[in-house]
């Protein structure tokens, strides 16, 4: 994070979130800022690390590899819990 710009951004959280956040800052020895800042890169690294990884691994797929699974899956409907939920 090499941009010395901030960006101020008003946060709404539940009150027992900012409660845990509040106590693990404190044990950090860091403001709720600094916790809250740290714990946004950590997940915004995982995310872009996920990505790539995932981006990687796909540029290498071969389609007749995934379709030889598929054509082993039995021709079921899914179970009503798996469905996505339709608005």
């Amino acid at each position: 994070m090499t941009d010395t710009r901030r960006y101020k951004y008003p946060l709404q959280l539940p009150i027992s979130l900012k409660d845990t956040a509040t106590r693990l800052a404190r044990e950090d020895g860091v403001s709720l800022n600094q916790w809250i800042v740290a714990a946004v890169a950590q997940k915004v690294g995982a995310v872009e690390t996920a990505e790539t990884f995932l981006r990687k691994r796909a540029a290498d797929a071969v389609e007749s590899d995934l379709t030889h699974y598929l054509d082993k899956a039995p021709d079921l409907p899914p179970d009503p819990e798996d469905e996505l939920l339709r608005e």
